[in-house]
């Protein structure tokens, strides 16, 4: 009945019975791509993503289509070639060096594949040809005959060959694909021909794994599976092709049975004292569902199921939050990027589809941000067995209605059909940063009605509509916290983007980038050792999650927690497992010492003429300097109280302050827009790069705080103006870190 990692001894077994077949490829070869990953030297013909790819509904009979398949390039509108260009490896897309091609098709050009097979004489029933995804536009025949065409990226789709596809002789499959990416409407996530920045190589054609599979005449088509916490029960809804009156299904988890006619196709399987999901106990029950007709059965299928809720609840304080079975726990994750720079869209390996995942875990973190691509089945299975809590992202498009609003919405439904039994998942984000918005409370309402067992981020960052169940905000490199919301719990959907370009891990020599770059390891652990404790007191405000951009470099960006390869996590894996783990504490007592302007301005003196040597000094000179009210900026800079208006590149600061005592735990309150170096006494406390949108602790250098003495102190302070707003003020907190 408790399920822990068998799904994939019954996949193998399955495999095992049904051996995948691939065309010989004794002279095939990876193409020479700037970076591979360790895996990229066990990827073969023979041995391409060989794993059973749908482990939510497994059979015992399938066969695999991975391998080599033919390929040509033509022009978009033309003809279906009668030569060939040669060998592609399936599944990996055109442009990626695994797939042996590494060749651009663009969006007017069209990509054909072609390979045969053939039907095991055993096979019997109905034969199912089905692709895990295909990008973008596929049309597919068999033996000459079209039999289907699908528009969508990322969806799975399944076509019944039955009566163009036989035994005893090679079949013929020939796929013809045209994908526009971002000249296109269509959902197409980060995908741009002209990668940059943030923006990633194109992906074209088949990405995910191509496999037959035979069914009975009558057969489970697939399965809903919704666990209920609150009444000690599972719903599995079973979605059957060619029941009768006399059909029938049932359900079983070990001792727990339950059945249902054909007309209610709803089972439900109580779980008494059910053993619940979670991060830190990813628990899973085996289930089997049967059909049967007159009593006998002729389908069966093997899946999973998971026993968590998730929902909205207020705390003890009164703060509406993310509750995990009836409980607040803060969720802490990456962005996730899901791309390979050997395979692009496709990971090498399952093994290496599964790394990520686990590293995740490792360094202590229990979520993920799924960013604007989808996965492989077997991608959120690894998440349900490791224990991660994921927030699936839809790849985002170009347009806003017309045939971009029906294809967005036509290709939303298929995602979450197609994964919204696996536990791991507990919220789903139709969009990021505005890009392709539309309709927002339409869809959040949609979603919310259509699954409600799981949570809507309308729209991460930027372009909130006041819809959902969460109030998700991006701030860089931050973290920042809006304010508590009385229907909506409130996230920190982005934040960080700390880079540190690695030699010899590099997709590009230059065109490196990071919202903060570093030069060393430490420099990036000490900066990442800041942005938590920062975080941390913002949990006491009522944040319930932050997502940290991101899990891995990608392409030209280097603010990854790995190398783009997966060779090195910079930070080290304890290193980083120690930091995250203060976040799992209780927030720590925030008390001021020293008010800023936002609670009550003091007087400083200022000048905006480069001092002379000595100015961070406490017996400096600065009569000379003008007086005005803390803070130093302009209007309109997100979180600034502007006391004394300041519009040049730099300013220089200094007041006096009076402690009575210097208790422990003393740190600077900043804000800061952009780069601003602190003294305390004439010692540097601080140096921080970037800005802030609003007041942050940050932690003091041990000679600084040592520095502080109880009677009069100084402060001197040096702002760098470098492009947007412009902030500056400082006062001092005591954060009394709680460990129980």
């Amino acid at each position: 009945m408790h399920r822990t990692l068998s799904l994939f001894a019954v996949a193998s077994a399955a495999l095992a019975m049904a051996p995948a077949a691939v065309a010989a490829g004794a002279d095939w070869k990876p193409a020479a791509g700037p970076l591979m990953t360790r895996w990229a030297k066990e990827v073969s013909p023979e041995n391409a993503l060989p794993d059973y790819p749908r482990p939510q509904m497994v059979r015992k009979q399938w066969q695999n289509l991975n391998g080599l398949w033919d390929y040509a390039i033509g022009p978009k509108d033309g003809k279906q070639p009668e030569a060939w260009d040669g060998k592609i490896l399936v599944p990996f897309p055109c442009e990626s060096a695994l797939s042996g091609v590494m060749k651009t098709v663009g969006p007017d050009k069209r990509l054909w594949y072609r390979r045969t097979f053939d039907v095991p004489g055993d096979w019997t029933g109905r034969l199912l040809l089905h692709f895990g995804a295909v990008d973008w536009d596929a049309t597919v025949l068999v033996n000459g005959k079209q039999v289907a065409s699908h528009r969508g990226g990322y969806d799975p789709f399944t076509i019944d060959v039955t009566d163009t596809a036989k035994a005893g002789k090679a079949n013929e499959i020939v796929v013809s694909v045209w994908d526009p990416t971002d000249k296109g409407y269509q959902p197409r996530g980060k995908q741009v021909l002209n990668p940059r920045g943030i923006w990633y190589t194109a992906v074209t054609g088949i990405w995910q794994t191509v496999w037959l599979e035979p069914v009975p005449q009558a057969y489970i088509r697939s399965l809903l599976i919704v666990p209920d916490v609150d009444n000690s029960q599972v719903r599995i809804t079973v979605d059957a092709v060619g029941a009768g009156e006399g059909t029938s299904f049932q359900a079983a988890s070990g001792d727990m049975k339950a059945s249902a006619p054909a007309g209610k196709c709803e089972l439900v399987l109580k779980v008494p004292d059910p053993k619940l999901w979670s991060p830190d106990s990813p628990h899973l029950y085996d289930l089997n569902v049967t059909m049967l007709e007159g009593g006998k059965a002729v389908d069966a299928v093997g899946s999973y199921f998971g026993m968590r809720k998730i929902s909205l609840g207020k705390d003890a304080s009164g703060v509406l939050r993310l509750m995990l079975n009836g409980k607040f726990v803060f969720q802490i994750g990456p962005l996730d990027q899901g791309w390979w720079p050997d395979g692009l869209y496709t990971a090498p390996t399952d093994a290496a589809l599964r790394y990520d995942v686990q590293v995740t875990r490792d360094v202590g973190m229990n979520m993920i941000r799924k960013h604007v691509k989808v996965e492989p089945d077997r991608w959120y299975t690894h998440c349900d067995q490791v224990g991660v809590l994921v927030w699936q992202d839809m790849p985002s498009g170009n347009g806003k209605d017309g045939e971009a609003a029906e294809s967005f919405d036509r290709e939303l439904k298929g995602v979450l059909d197609a994964f919204r039994s696996h536990p791991c998942i507990v919220m789903w984000v139709p969009f990021n940063e505005g890009w392709g918005q539309h309709d927002t409370e339409r869809i959040a309402a949609w979603i919310q009605k259509y699954d409600p067992s799981r949570l809507v981020n309308e729209s991460s960052g930027w372009t909130d509509k006041g819809s959902g169940d969460v109030k998700d905000i991006h701030s860089y490199p931050g973290p920042a916290c809006p304010k508590p919301e009385e229907k909506r719990a409130i996230v920190l959907g982005e934040f960080g983007g700390l880079g540190l370009p690695v030699k010899d891990h590099l997709w590009w020599d230059k065109k490196n980038w990071g919202y903060r770059n570093f030069t060393d390891f430490d420099g990036l652990a000490d900066a990442y050792d800041a942005l938590i404790r920062r975080l941390h007191p913002l949990i006491g405000r009522g944040l319930s999650a932050a997502v940290y951009t991101q899990t891995t470099d990608c392409e030209g960006e280097v603010n990854g927690l790995m190398t783009y390869d997966r060779a090195m996590v910079k930070i080290g894996v304890e290193r980083l497992a120690k930091m995250n783990a203060r976040l799992y504490l209780p927030p720590p007592i925030v008390k001021t010492l020293l008010a800023t302007a936002a609670q009550k301005a003091a007087e400083w003196r200022y000048t905006i003429e480069k001092p002379a040597d000595g100015w961070e000094k406490p017996g400096f000179d600065d009569s000379s300097w003008k007086t005005g009210k803390g803070g130093f900026g302009t209007e309109g800079t997100p979180g600034a109280v502007v006391g004394t208006a300041w519009r040049g590149k730099d300013i220089w600061i200094r007041r006096t302050f009076e402690l009575k005592d210097v208790p422990a735990d003393v740190q600077l309150l900043i804000h800061h827009d952009e780069d601003a170096e602190v003294y305390v006494n004439g010692v540097l406390a601080a140096k921080a790069t970037g800005y802030t949108t609003e007041y942050v602790t940050l932690p003091m250098r041990p000679a600084a705080a040592k520095s502080l003495k109880a009677g009069q102190n100084t402060f001197a302070v040096h702002c760098k103006q470098v492009q947007g707003g412009q902030f500056i003020d400082v006062g001092l907190s005591q954060v009394i870190e709680q460990t129980k």
